[in-house]
């Protein structure tokens, strides 16, 4: 099974099984990652999934969209990489994936 790995602002990781076709932001809730909250459910309106995608995986999960970059640069800790969970849907080729959580979301 494909694992998610979420590594909380003081360096504390959680390795997560994820089935693809869920959102990120459902894989972390779902499995109570300390840290996402998703508070609007998905629809990228509330900015409390912000996750910080690292270098080497941006080319596989892709950048903001636009209507992420209105909510998510919102954020004093947004950075280039900064995505919101509910709008990344990983597949099984995403397998390793790690995503940074900022110290406090939105």
């Amino acid at each position: 099974m494909p694992t998610v790995t979420f590594v909380e602002h003081d360096g504390t990781p959680h390795h997560v099984d994820f089935t693809a076709g869920q959102s990120v932001m459902e894989i972390a809730t779902n499995s109570a990652v300390p840290g996402i909250e998703g508070d609007c459910g998905g629809e990228a309106a509330c900015g409390t999934c912000h996750v910080i995608v690292s270098d080497e995986w941006i080319g596989v999960t892709g950048r903001r969209s636009e209507r992420e970059s209105q909510m998510i640069e919102m954020s004093p800790e947004c950075e280039a990489n900064s995505r919101l969970a509910c709008q990344m849907t990983p597949s099984d080729d995403m397998d390793g994936l790690t995503l940074r959580l900022p110290e406090f979301q939105m």
